[in-house]
């Protein structure tokens, strides 16, 4: 009898416990201010989710306009598009898609053109067609302008000059402009490379901020709108239960592709140096499973690549010997060797530190067959727009070694550093 009751008594604890679980977040479902599951007190949720709880009245009787693309979803993984469409305290008027469009079907580079969204009946604006920035005539119908798209913290993802462009409009246009903030899924307390210097800006790097710049986008958006002279009426709608340490894979949110070729959170770690390899004629994975973590060319000794790079014993990494065929992009169908980047320690892990010394190291050791992208008629390759000045290619080339270039940089990104700091909203 004794030993009946006692196992009661431990299904009953067990069945208690499992009920918390659930009721906190912890289970396989994610919802509207759940715990994060690590102790702490405050509830998580997104800039969608504050706005559409605690923040209604900034667009209520109003005409939306609303950037976005896949990334905006709320925790449940609703879109913010049909969550505004189907609210009938919101007018939703009109939407406007980024690169790779709101539904991001389109690959990097490729045009996007004007069209009707099928689910909902709206226009949609390109604002990477035949222009990057809303014209009057696309803000005619509205009566404030919305953001709502997921960033991956780095300088040359092209989402946060969308936003800068659109932030102009609306000032020219007397319009609020309301950011919906996320997370930066790189951690928000961690700043590297160098500062874009303004002669190279682009569309890839507009203003100058280091090229991790540990910033979400609403505080990207105070930053711009401040230092730069903007003017915008702008309002961020802030996280709840967001700490500037925190990973994407710390909170409680799926990974939703931002772009075709940022499949996972392991990309993003890797991207902000990785993906200079763009602006070379070896492959940054494009056409594989593992964009920017695999890294290749036909050119290459794989084996000697991978000894070499670990050689250089560079913390939180390990370049294993990879072999692939690109289904598109550079090197498409060709047998590609090179190395895959294993990120053994992210809190240690350099990842602009490492994607120099992985585009110095093909380069020192293939040099009839490497080539930095071809310069334009001003002497400007995409390397240098991807890195943000010519110095630094300048430097590989003469044989310049990577903690010298580090050095160079510093007193830049320490003075960023400073002027950041206002602009920080979480701590």
């Amino acid at each position: 009898m004794k030993k009946t009751v006692v196992s009661l008594f431990a299904v009953v604890l067990l069945l208690s416990s499992l009920t918390v679980v659930f009721a906190n977040g912890n289970g396989n479902g994610h919802g509207y201010g759940k715990d994060k599951g690590k102790g702490n007190p405050h509830k998580f949720r997104l800039g969608v989710e504050q706005l559409l709880n605690e923040q209604k009245d900034l667009i209520e009787g109003q005409k939306v306009g609303l950037i976005t693309n896949p990334t905006g979803v709320d925790q449940d993984l609703n879109s913010i598009v049909d969550l505004l469409h189907n609210d009938p305290d919101v007018e939703l008027t009109a939407l406007y898609g980024p690169e790779h469009g709101v539904r991001g079907s389109a690959q990097a580079g490729d045009y996007v053109e004007y069209y009707i969204d099928e689910q909902t009946g709206l226009p949609v604006y390109s604002l990477y067609g035949e222009t990057r920035k809303p014209t009057p005539e696309m803000l005619e119908d509205i009566d404030v302008l919305l953001f709502d798209i997921q960033d991956v913290g780095t300088r040359f993802y092209t989402y946060i000059y969308t936003m800068a462009y659109a932030m102009e409009a609306a000032a020219e246009n007397d319009l609020p402009f309301i950011v919906l903030d996320r997370p930066n899924p790189i951690s928000g307390d961690k700043v590297e490379g160098p500062v874009l210097d303004p002669e190279y800006a682009s569309f890839v790097g507009n203003y100058p901020i280091p090229l991790r710049h540990g910033m979400t986008v609403g505080e990207l958006a105070k930053f711009f709108n401040e230092e730069y002279d903007i003017g915008a009426d702008l309002t961020v709608v802030e996280m709840n239960g967001w700490d500037r340490d925190e990973y994407y894979d710390e909170t409680p949110l799926e990974f939703v592709l931002p772009s075709p070729n940022m499949p996972t959170f392991d990309t993003a770690l890797v991207y902000p140096g990785a993906a200079l390899i763009e602006g070379t004629n070896v492959s940054e994975g494009r056409g594989t499973t593992k964009p920017f973590q695999l890294i290749g060319a036909p050119f290459i000794n794989s084996t000697e690549l991978a000894a070499a790079l670990n050689d250089l014993e560079l913390q939180g990494v390990t370049f294993r010997a990879a072999s692939f065929t690109p289904s598109f992009s550079k090197h498409s169908g060709e047998l590609s060797n090179g190395v895959e980047i294993h990120v053994m320690d992210r809190d240690k892990f350099k990842p602009v530190e490492a994607g120099l010394h992985l585009v110095k190291t093909i380069h020192d050791m293939y040099p009839d067959d490497f080539a930095f992208r071809a310069e334009n008629s001003n002497g400007v390759s995409f390397f240098d727009n991807l890195i943000g000045n010519g110095w630094i290619r300048e430097g590989i080339e003469s044989g310049r070694s990577v903690d010298e270039m580090k050095a160079e940089w510093q007193d830049e990104l320490d003075a960023f550093k400073e002027v950041r700091e206002q602009y920080l909203i979480y701590r």
